[in-house]
């Protein structure tokens, strides 16, 4: 990192890291309070109508009395990270100097926990701004295992919440991700291959290969995130805290038959003990 303390020269410790002296200088401007505004419809439209591009989304906003030139809506998008089902949906772009694993999980059962997690990333508004929000899910109990909010789409935050699940919870058999720049990194996958995990990356148009990710975040947005206004990240956090345990631990599933995800993680884990 450039430091203006350092005795050595900006100039030099730029060369030194390969970093524009231009890049080092700028001083990104604040998001306004009127692309704060479009961009909470903007996601509000995405989880409804994931599969819709920039012009549909221009019309939808016009449909709700905000008429927004496609240009912007395309770079408030990319700000936020959100695509349209075609070709693929994806919080980041792909990195097309890392690696692309294979998909791993066509035709297989899953029928245990800690077979097989996955993982995703998602916008979350606030008052005044926004964070973004990763979550490791066991796919077999749809428990979440780990999370982590940033204000940066870097990979740390997600290495971060890997490592976490792991440490708490081992290893798991597979790991399956979308091929977003931060599971891409060599930073993200070399955690997995230090713990012997199977790398699954879902493949181009296959958005439906992270559904019960996908379906997480429609739960997170309607049932907290859309009826509060968080301050800031301390209170994000906190306030997401909160909603994890209450999802794991409170929140039945149909799809588990009413049972809550701690319960199906736990129980078998303690069948295999016995």
């Amino acid at each position: 990192m450039v430091e203006r303390t350092d005795p050595l020269p900006v100039t030099r410790q730029c060369k030194l890291l390969g970093l524009p002296r231009s890049t080092f200088y700028h001083v990104p401007e604040p998001v306004s309070d009127r692309d704060l505004e479009l961009m909470s419809l903007i996601d509000r439209c995405h989880l409804k109508h994931p599969y819709y591009g920039s012009r549909r989304i221009r019309d939808w906003l016009e449909d709700n009395g905000q008429r927004v030139n496609r240009k912007k809506i395309r770079r408030l998008m990319r700000t936020m990270g959100l695509a349209a089902l075609y070709p693929k949906r994806n919080l980041s772009l792909a990195n097309q100097a890392h690696k692309v694993y294979p998909y791993l999980l066509k035709g297989i059962v899953i029928d245990c926990p800690n077979q097989v997690w996955a993982t995703d990333i998602t916008f979350i508004p606030m008052a005044r701004g926004f964070v973004y929000l990763v979550a490791i899910m066991d796919w077999y109990s749809r428990r979440v295992l780990s999370w982590r909010v940033s204000n940066t789409l870097d990979a740390g935050f997600c290495i971060d919440a890997l490592k976490e699940a792991i440490e708490r919870h081992g290893a798991p058999e597979i790991f399956n991700t979308d091929q977003g720049s931060q599971f891409t990194s060599e930073d993200f996958t070399g955690v997995l291959k230090k713990h012997h995990i199977r790398i699954s990356m879902d493949g181009k148009g296959r958005w439906i290969d992270n559904v019960f990710v996908e379906r997480l975040w429609r739960s997170v947005k309607y049932e907290e995130v859309y009826i509060k206004a968080y301050d800031n990240m301390g209170e994000a956090r906190r306030s997401l805290g909160k909603y994890f345990n209450f999802y794991n631990s409170e929140r039945r599933h149909q799809s588990l038959d009413r049972r809550t995800p701690d319960s199906v993680y736990y129980q078998h884990a303690a069948k295999l003990a016995a």
